[in-house]
């Protein structure tokens, strides 16, 4: 899994693209008004002409209906978005901590982390010992060995 930052970020990303692609559906989909709802057209203004018709829009709008459906799901996804979002930040680390608590923890850590690397070197330095006597004994049995395979007594 990762980290909280990176799924922040994800979160934002996928927010985005949300928002992105409910402006997209809103402005591509809206029902056309009918005549009886659109405002009505003065006689000193000319004749409008239909809008250029975008390649990637449907050739017919939604339904009001269908369109009301799909908006508030799209609304809903994007609440539960921002929700995760929040979420996300509430779950951060040293979100509640003031600065002077945080630089005592990382102090406190620092300690911790000083005496383990102590206690590391103690260890490993047993186990080179360790490893200096075993070679010793292996030497030992081995040199008594070809000393026998040669035929030197």
């Amino acid at each position: 899994m990762a980290d909280k930052l990176t799924q922040l970020q994800d979160c934002l990303d996928q927010l985005s693209t949300q928002l992105y692609a409910s402006l997209r559906y809103i402005t591509t989909h809206h029902p056309t008004p009918s005549p009886s709802q659109s405002t009505a057209t003065t006689a000193a203004s000319p004749p409008s002409q239909p809008p250029p018709q975008n390649p990637h829009s449907p050739s017919r709008p939604d339904t009001p209906t269908t369109f009301s459906l799909s908006t508030k799901e799209l609304a809903h996804d994007l609440v539960l978005k921002t929700q995760q979002i929040e979420y996300l930040v509430r779950t951060l680390p040293g979100i509640e901590t003031s600065e002077v608590q945080q630089e005592a923890r990382i102090k406190a850590l620092e300690e911790e982390l000083r005496v383990a690397e102590r206690e590391r070197r103690e260890v490993v330095g047993v186990k080179e010992e360790l490893v200096r006597r075993v070679e010793g004994v292996i030497g030992a049995l081995g040199g008594g060995r070809e000393e026998r395979e040669v035929g030197v007594p």
